[in-house]
């Protein structure tokens, strides 16, 4: 089994948005600081691999993972 922890799904409203804005939407981080900083450090993984760019546009489905806690995106 490849990842057993559980995924939350996080409904934004509409059909895409960016990394950074996500990680603040869905309560992941509290700031854009601290988004600049952990996307910059490699800490989240979007669909299980790390990615740097905070301006990456999600779409449904995506998954995003920072600190043990796994979130989709929903529209």
């Amino acid at each position: 089994m490849a990842n057993a922890d559980p995924i939350d799904d996080v409904s934004i409203g509409g059909e895409g948005i960016r990394l950074g804005q996500f990680l603040k939407f869905a309560g992941l981080v509290d700031s854009g600081g601290d988004v600049k900083a952990v996307v910059a450090d490699g800490l989240v993984t979007v669909n299980g691999e790390i990615d740097r760019r905070r301006g990456r546009q999600l779409t449904t489905g995506d998954v995003v993972g920072f600190e043990g806690r796994r979130v989709r995106v929903r529209p």
